[in-house]
C-alpha cells in the first residue's frame, strides 16, 4: 500500500503543469500567433505602418464628394463655427459618430494653435492610414491562425498589391472605416474546433458533401454583378479576380467566408439600390484577399510570374489613380487658398463654382471664411414632380441663369471656377463682364458628362489675382 502511494505521488502532476495545461485548453480564440513575417529586416507591423503612410502621402487625388462633404466639412463647421452642411445633415438622416472623430482632432489642433490647412487635411488621412496598417496586420495574423504561414504571407502580399485598397484606405470615407471594422470582426470569427465555433444558420449548415456549392455561388454572383454592379468586382480586384474563387475541397471556414462575400455582394442593400458605386464593395475586399492568397500559395512553378503580374497590373492603376486621375479638385483649392491672405486688406474675394455639385472640397481645404457660392442639388422633399435642382437648372441654360442671378455689376463674383467644357458656352458672359483666365489646372484624362479635362479660374477686372 505504501509503495502504491509513493508511486502515485511521483506521477502526480504538479500545480504548475496543470495550470499550463488549463491555459492551453481554455485559451481564448482572439490570441494571435506571433508575427514571424519580416520585410527588409523589420517586423510586419512596422512595415505596414511605413507602407500605409507612404500610401497616404502618394494619394493626391479626389474620389467622391462624400470624402469631404460627409466627413471633413462637418467637423470644420462644428469646431470653427463656419462651413456648410448638405441637405442630409439638415434633415437629420446622418449620424455624427464618424465626423466626431475628426472634430476631436480639429479641436485639439485648434487648442494647440496648430490648425493649419495642411494639418486639417493631412491628420485625418494619417489616422485612416494607421487604421489601414492595423487592418493589414490583423488580416495576416488571422490567416496565420487558419492556414499555413505561406498562405498568410501571400494573403498579405495580395492585400498590399490591391490598387483599390491603395486608392481608398487613407481617404476620409465611411467605407474605409467599415472595412477596418469588418476585418476586426473577422478576427473574432468562430474558428472550427474552438469553443465558440458554431455553424452559421444562414449558410444552411454546409457539410463536406457539398464542396461545389460555394463555387456555384461564386459564378452566379459574378454573373449577376456583371449586369447590376457595372462589373464592380472585376474592376476592383483587377488581376486578383483570377484567383478569387475558393476551390472545391477548400477548408470549411474558407467556404463559409466565400459564401458570406457572395451573399453580401448579391443580397446587400447596396446591390438592391439603384445607386451603386465601387466603394460599396470595399468592405469585402479583405475576404477576397484570403482566397487570392490561398490560390497563390498553391501555385508552384508559376508562383513568381503570377506574383509579378499581380504587382505590375495593380501598381499601374494605383499610381495613376493616386497621383494623376481627378487631382484638379484638390489642386484648385490649393490655388484658391492664396485668397485667404490677400495683400490688399480692403479686398473681399467672392468665389462662384460653376461645376457639378460638390466637385471640390470647401472650407476644410481653405480654412478661411471666404464668401463662396456653388451649385446645389438637394432632392425634392416636398413631392413636387416639376422640381428641378439648381445645378440642373444652370446646365440647361447657363447664360440665362447667370444673367438672372447677377443682374448688375455690383452683384458679380470676383472669381469663377469652372470646367473647361463650359468655357465656350458662357464665353460671352465672361467677356462682357471683363473676366480673364488666371489659371488652368489639369483634372483628368477622361472627361465625362459635365466634368471637363481641366479646371479654369477666371478673375474679374482688378480682383485679387492668383499666382
Amino acid at each position: 500500500m505504501e509503495k502504491t502511494r509513493e508511486r502515485f505521488k511521483q506521477n502526480k502532476p504538479s500545480c504548475e503543469s496543470l495550470r499550463k495545461r488549463s491555459c492551453i485548453l481554455y485559451s481564448t480564440d482572439i490570441i494571435t500567433t506571433p508575427q514571424t513575417l519580416k520585410f527588409f529586416g523589420i517586423s510586419i507591423t512596422v512595415f505596414s505602418v511605413v507602407f500605409r503612410l507612404l500610401n497616404c502621402v502618394l494619394l493626391q487625388t479626389s474620389f467622391v464628394p462624400d470624402e469631404y462633404w460627409q466627413s471633413l466639412e462637418i467637423p470644420h463647421r462644428m469646431v470653427f463655427s463656419y462651413g456648410y452642411e448638405t441637405w442630409e445633415w439638415k434633415e437629420g438622416i446622418r449620424g455624427y459618430s464618424y465626423p466626431l472623430l475628426f472634430a476631436l482632432m480639429y479641436k485639439l489642433l485648434h487648442l494647440m494653435n496648430y490648425d493649419t490647412v495642411y494639418l486639417l487635411v493631412f491628420v485625418p488621412r494619417v489616422f485612416h492610414a494607421l487604421l489601414a496598417a492595423c487592418a493589414d496586420v490583423m488580416l495576416y495574423n488571422l490567416v496565420l491562425r487558419w492556414e499555413t504561414p505561406d498562405v498568410a504571407k501571400w494573403t498579405y502580399f495580395c492585400q498590399l498589391c490591391s490598387w483599390f485598397t491603395w486608392f481608398c484606405c487613407s481617404r476620409t470615407l465611411t467605407n474605409t472605416m467599415e472595412t477596418v471594422l469588418t476585418t476586426l470582426a473577422l478576427c473574432f470569427y468562430p474558428l472550427p474546433g474552438s469553443k465558440t465555433h458554431n455553424r452559421w444558420v444562414i449558410l444552411c449548415q454546409l457539410n463536406q458533401k457539398s464542396p461545389y456549392f460555394c463555387q456555384l455561388c461564386s459564378w452566379f454572383t459574378w454573373f449577376c454583378c456583371s449586369r447590376t454592379l457595372t462589373n464592380t468586382m472585376e474592376t476592383v480586384l483587377t488581376t486578383l479576380a483570377l484567383c478569387f474563387y475558393p476551390l472545391p475541397g477548400s477548408k470549411t471556414h474558407n467556404r463559409d467566408i466565400g459564401i458570406s462575400v457572395h451573399l453580401h455582394t448579391l443580397c446587400s442593400m447596396e446591390s438592391l439600390l439603384a445607386h451603386k458605386e465601387f466603394r460599396f464593395v470595399y468592405p469585402v475586399l479583405p475576404f477576397c484577399m484570403i482566397f487570392s492568397g490561398v490560390s497563390l500559395a498553391k501555385l508552384q512553378a508559376w508562383r513568381k510570374p503570377a506574383a509579378a503580374a499581380l504587382l505590375l497590373f495593380n501598381l499601374i492603376p494605383a499610381l495613376y489613380t493616386g497621383l494623376i486621375h481627378q487631382r484638379g479638385s484638390l489642386d484648385v483649392m490649393h490655388d484658391l487658398r492664396q485668397l485667404c491672405d490677400p495683400s490688399d486688406s480692403q479686398s473681399s474675394p467672392e468665389l462662384l463654382f460653376l461645376m457639378p455639385c460638390h466637385s471640390t472640397p470647401l472650407y476644410s481645404h481653405l480654412h478661411c471664411p471666404l464668401k463662396l457660392r456653388f451649385l446645389e442639388c438637394p432632392p425634392d422633399l416636398t413631392g413636387n414632380k416639376e422640381y428641378v435642382d439648381e445645378a440642373d437648372m444652370f446646365f440647361s441654360n447657363p447664360l440665362h441663369w447667370l444673367q438672372t442671378s447677377f443682374p448688375s455689376q455690383s452683384t458679380l463674383p470676383s472669381h469663377i471656377v469652372l470646367f473647361d467644357g463650359l468655357e465656350k458656352e458662357i464665353s460671352s458672359f465672361l467677356e462682357e463682364n471683363r473676366f480673364a483666365k488666371q489659371a488652368e489646372i489639369f483634372h483628368t484624362h477622361f472627361p465625362e458628362g459635365r466634368v471637363g479635362r481641366n479646371i479654369l479660374i477666371y478673375t474679374r477686372g482688378s480682383a485679387l489675382k492668383i499666382n
